[in-house]
């Protein structure tokens, strides 16, 4: 008896150690266990509407500049102290990718067309997903990286729609607040505008030390190119007025109908250096209304309205295959693939 005794205390604390470690685990110990930490953010924007965005220079041009004039045949040419200004972005808005509203054909139940209303709704083949429609996603996780330790921030950015108004140079006037700057009244006009449309795209941020050879590599693929209409560049001189317009830029990589997002972004000593362009099959970009001039606009139309002489098309522009190379890699008789171009930005 003591003997079936001990054997069933035995039983008891084997059953009862068995049951803990079979207790449910909160997500501390959960991630601990299985290796999930980190932070998952899904941020959830379906527009955004700015109505001025200023870039300031502190300093204008740098050396100053000729002022010319001409009075009566004769031409005054007038040194001229620089003076700080401003880039102007009027009316910016960025939001959800939407397209045509499909209804059924009024005249022929066998087919269906958009509405002519203009009515818009989602277009869930740009969004994250055909159910997730958040701006963006974000997982962040921290790494030793072997002694190189780094942030990996993995984002997933939905398509948008991207619309700018008239964009302006304008001169500026200093604040009481610091030094701020403010940007003044007189102003003139460079583009009339422009529309943005960009497909869905995965972005791969680290910081710290960068494994992946950049800070930033962007992938996949914009589903249908990248689309700017409605640009118009104005030449405010006074012998000009006129436009530079053109109805609307497609970019898409050579035998698909997408473009590959394969860049680079890193920051060096001399400047934020972009690369882009590498895809090895080529580019193709087709430019479509190009109008010199503009005609006659009458008040309160865009350029894209006018009338007359200079109102018309000179015709659409298309161009194929086109690679692009970077230093020595296209100094080569025989390039090989193409490793994009390199654009530097930075502060003079």
């Amino acid at each position: 008896m003591k003997l079936f005794t001990k054997l069933a205390l035995v039983s008891a604390v084997a059953v009862s150690s068995n049951a803990m470690a079979m207790q449910a685990m909160d997500d501390a110990a959960l991630s601990s266990t299985t290796g999930q930490d980190g932070i998952s953010i899904g941020i959830g924007i379906s527009r955004v509407e700015i109505d001025k965005l200023h870039v300031f220079d502190g300093d204008g041009l740098a050396g100053g500049y000729n002022t010319v004039t001409v009075n009566s045949g004769v031409v005054t040419s007038t040194p001229t102290t620089a003076a700080a200004g401003a880039i102007t972005i009027n009316d910016v808005v960025v939001g959800a990718p939407m397209t045509a509203k499909i209804i059924p054909d009024p005249n022929d139940a066998t087919k269906q067309i958009e509405d002519p209303s203009g009515a818009k709704t989602l277009d869930v083949t740009r969004t994250i997903s055909a159910t997730d429609h958040n701006l963006a996603n974000l997982v962040i996780d921290t790494d030793g990286g072997n002694g190189s330790p780094f942030l990996n921030v993995a984002a997933t950015v939905s398509g948008l729609d991207i619309s700018l108004g008239k964009i302006e140079v304008n001169d500026v006037t200093s604040s009481s607040k610091a030094g701020a700057y403010v940007a003044g009244t007189g102003s003139a006009e460079i583009l009339s505008g422009l529309s943005l449309k960009t497909g869905r795209m995965t972005a791969n941020i680290q910081l710290g030390n960068t494994p992946q050879g950049a800070m930033i590599k962007l992938d996949g693929s914009m589903i249908g190119g990248l689309e700017i209409n409605d640009l118009a560049l104005k030449d405010a001189s006074a012998g000009g007025g006129g436009y530079i317009t053109i109805g609307g830029i497609k970019l898409k990589d050579t035998g698909t109908s997408d473009l590959a997002l394969n860049a680079d972004v890193a920051v060096t000593k001399e400047g934020l250096a972009v690369t882009a362009m590498k895809n090895a099959a080529g580019t193709d970009i087709y430019i479509t209304k190009v109008v010199l001039g503009g005609g006659t606009i009458a008040s309160g139309d865009t350029p894209f309205q006018g009338t007359g002489a200079g109102s018309a098309s000179i015709g659409d522009v298309a161009i194929s295959g086109m690679k692009v190379w970077n230093g020595a890699a296209g100094l080569a008789a025989i390039p090989g693939a193409a490793n994009g171009a390199v654009i530097t930005i930075a502060g003079h």
